[in-house]
Parts: C-alpha cells; structure tokens; sequence
C-alpha cells in the first residue's frame, strides 16, 4: 500500500510539473481520438440515418448485427488493419503500417458500428409526430430527416462522446497499427502497457489518472446530454 501511495503523489507531481513526456503523450491521444471520432462521425451518422428512414428485407437483422458490433474486440480491428495496411496487404503500397494515420483508421472502424447504431437509436427516440409534422408542413424528405436530426441532437451527440470514449481507452488496435514508437505514435494506453512492463509505476499512474480524468469529463457530459 506504501508504495501504491508513493507512486500516486509523484505520478500527481509528473501531471501539475508539466512533464513534458505526459502531456506529448496525452496530446497525441486527443488528437487521435479526436479526428477518428469525427471522421467516424462524418461517415456513419448519414449511414445510420439512411438504415433507419428506409424499410427493406432484413433491416432489423441489420440492426441487431450492428448492436452487436458494440463489442467489437479491438485486437481483431488491429489485425484487420493490420493485414490490410501489411507489405503483403492490398493497401501495403500506402506505407501507413505504425503511423498515426493507421491508428486513426483502425479507429474509425472500431467506432463504426458505435456510432451507425447510436445515430439509429437515437432517431428512434424522436416522436414520429415531428415527423409527420415536417411532412404535413411540405417540407421535403431532406429537410424531413434535418428536421429529426434537429430534434435527436442531444442523443446524437452522446453518441460522439461514447464513440470518443471508446477511441481514447483503446488500447488493442492502437498497438497493432500504431506500434507504440516514441514520439510518434505512442498514445496514453499503449505507454501505460509498456510503462508498466518496464516498472515505472510512477509514469503509468500518471497517465492512468489523465485516462481517468479525460473518462470522468466525457462521463459528466453523456449525462447532461442525456438529461436534456
């Protein structure tokens, strides 16, 4: 117990010192995080729209695939990427294998079936009385799905956030692909494995209660979204 104190009040002083290792650290995951959250998003919230405001054979299969995806093992994306982006790999010629823009891909399709599914459930969660009023209004099917999309943007955006959760405390694809090299693309879970590996507890809490922190602000925001 001694020692687990020990190693909470320096990984506390690495944080509020600025050590600049930490922060480069946290920095890169944010930023990562980050584009594969809103590319995720860019991409699969029109998908998610276009399943559920079209009817056809096998829709709520579909659906059920998708919810099921939640879960997704993150390792089995980093294959997948990984087998992809290889030299003996169909897309091995674009040379991103342990680069930033690898981890990024793997991470947009670990969100994919997060935000296709959350984007449907969230639409779901709008009267259809806003959508048969846009209609009766004349409002075309475009400004129809605006409209509901107007509607549904709280439920939207927890869908981000959880996506955005979910990208940052992953560590399985960003290992894979990213290869964890220093400087480049070494994120807070990945540097927390070898951290730990390597007997510096002391930089492993560090970025363990940053991870913390960064979950607890995404946890407080879902929640006030949640509640409007």
């Amino acid at each position: 117990m001694p020692e687990l104190v020990q190693a909470l009040i320096t990984a506390v002083k690495l944080i509020f010192t600025g050590d600049p290792e930490v922060f480069d650290i946290t920095g890169r995951s944010l930023l990562v995080s980050g584009i594969s959250t809103l590319l995720a998003s860019l991409i699969f919230m029109p998908l998610g729209s276009l399943i559920y405001f079209h009817s056809f054979p096998g829709k709520r299969a579909l659906v059920s695939i998708i919810q099921t995806l939640f879960s997704l093992p993150t390792v089995f994306v980093g294959l997948l990427v990984f087998i992809t982006f290889s030299r003996a790999g169909p897309l091995g010629g674009l040379q991103l294998l342990f680069t930033k823009k690898a981890m990024v891909v793997g991470e947009v399709v670990l969100l994919s079936p997060i935000i296709i599914g959350l984007t449907i459930s969230a639409l779901s969660g709008v009267g259809q009385e806003v959508r048969d009023t846009a209609i009766s209004l004349g409002a075309s099917r475009f400004w129809t799905i605006v409209t509901m999309l107007r509607e549904a943007r709280y439920a939207i955006a927890t869908a981000l956030l959880v996506g955005f959760g979910r990208a940052i405390s992953e560590v399985g694809c960003a290992l894979m692909v990213g290869g964890n090299i220093r400087g480049s693309t070494r994120v807070l879970t990945t540097a927390m494995s070898l951290e730990t590996s390597m007997g510096n507890i002391e930089l492993s809490m560090a970025l363990g209660i940053i991870i913390m922190a960064i979950a607890l602000v995404v946890s407080v925001m879902v929640s006030r979204f949640q509640q409007r």
